[in-house]
C-alpha cells in the first residue's frame, strides 16, 4: 500500500512538473481574449498543456489505439467488459455516498453476477438481468455534496478535468478502482496502460466530429467537457443554466405600468 501511494504521489508531481515545462515552452498560440472566460481563468496554462497532451497523443496513444483497434471484435468486447467492471465497488461506493442506495445495490449485484457468471467481467451478463451500468467516481460525489467546480484544469497526460474533479479522480479514486489492489506491480500498471489504450481506442470514430465541428479544438472540447460533467452530477437532468444577459435583464428597472384606454369604463363606487 506504501509503495502504490508513493508511486501515485510521484505521478502527480510528475504530471505538475510538466504542466510547468508547457507554460514555461509557451508553445501554444494564445487568443486574444485568453483568460476571459470566468470558467477558465487559467487557459493560458491550460492551452499550453492542451497542445502537450495533443502531440504525446499524436505520437503514442494514438497510434497504439489504432493498432489495438485491429484486435477482433470479440476480444475488445471482452476487455472492456473486464475494465468496466474493475469500476464496479467505486460505481457503488459513490452512489451510495450520493444518497442512492437502490443504484448501490444495483452496482454491487452487477459486480458480483459479472465477476462471477460472466467470467471476471469478460461477458456482461448483468445488463441482461436488469442491473445497469452506472457511471459514477468520486468527482461526481462532491459535485452532489455542493462542491463547486472551480476552474477548468488540463491535466498532463489525462486531459480535461476541473479542481474538483481532480481532487475527486485523482486523489480519490484511485482508491476505490480495483486496479489500485492488483498484488504484482508490473500486471497492475500493465492493466491501467491496456485501460487507457483501450478508451483511447473508442474514441477514434468520434474523432473526426471533433475535428469538422471544431474551429478551436481547445474551445470545443473544454465546453463539451463541462457540459458532460454537469450532466452527469445531475443524472441526465440538470437544471437550466442562468444566462448572464437575462440576470442583466432582471437587474432594470421594472416595465412601465400600462396607461388604461380610453375605452375603458370608469369603476363605479362599492365595486
Amino acid at each position: 500500500m506504501t509503495d502504490r501511494t508513493a508511486w501515485l504521489r510521484r505521478g502527480l508531481r510528475a504530471a505538475a512538473a510538466v504542466a510547468v515545462l508547457a507554460l514555461a515552452g509557451g508553445c501554444a498560440t494564445l487568443p486574444p481574449n485568453v483568460g476571459q472566460d470566468p470558467r477558465d481563468p487559467w487557459e493560458a496554462v491550460n492551452r499550453n498543456v492542451f497542445v502537450f497532451n495533443e502531440a504525446f497523443d499524436a505520437d503514442i496513444m494514438k497510434p497504439l489505439a489504432e493498432h489495438y483497434a485491429l484486435l477482433p471484435s470479440f476480444v475488445k468486447d471482452c476487455l472492456s467488459n473486464m475494465f468496466a467492471n474493475l469500476r464496479g465497488p467505486s460505481n457503488a461506493v459513490n452512489n451510495a455516498l450520493q444518497g442512492k442506495p437502490a443504484e448501490a445495490a444495483s452496482d454491487v449485484g452487477r459486480f458480483v453476477v459479472n465477476t462471477t457468471v460472466g467470467l471476471v467481467g469478460c461477458f456482461d451478463v448483468a445488463t441482461g438481468m436488469g442491473l445497469e451500468k452506472s457511471d459514477e467516481d468520486f468527482g461526481q460525489t462532491l459535485g452532489v455534496w455542493g462542491v463547486e467546480p472551480g476552474p477548468y484544469l488540463v491535466v498532463p497526460f489525462l486531459g480535461p478535468s476541473n479542481v474538483r474533479d481532480a481532487v475527486g479522480i485523482l486523489g480519490v479514486e484511485p482508491f476505490l478502482d480495483l486496479n489500485f489492489y492488483i498484488d504484482n506491480a508490473t500486471i497492475e500498471y500493465s492493466v491501467l496502460a491496456l485501460r487507457f489504450v483501450n478508451l483511447r481506442a473508442q474514441l477514434l470514430s468520434t474523432e473526426h466530429l471533433i475535428d469538422d465541428a471544431a474551429l478551436d479544438r481547445y474551445t470545443f472540447i473544454r465546453d463539451g467537457f463541462l457540459q458532460r460533467r454537469r450532466y452527469l452530477i445531475y443524472d441526465g437532468n440538470p437544471p437550466r443554466e442562468i444566462d448572464p444577459e437575462d440576470e442583466d435583464d432582471d437587474d432594470g428597472p421594472p416595465p412601465p405600468a400600462a396607461t388604461p384606454t380610453a375605452a375603458a369604463p370608469a369603476a363605479e363606487p362599492g365595486r
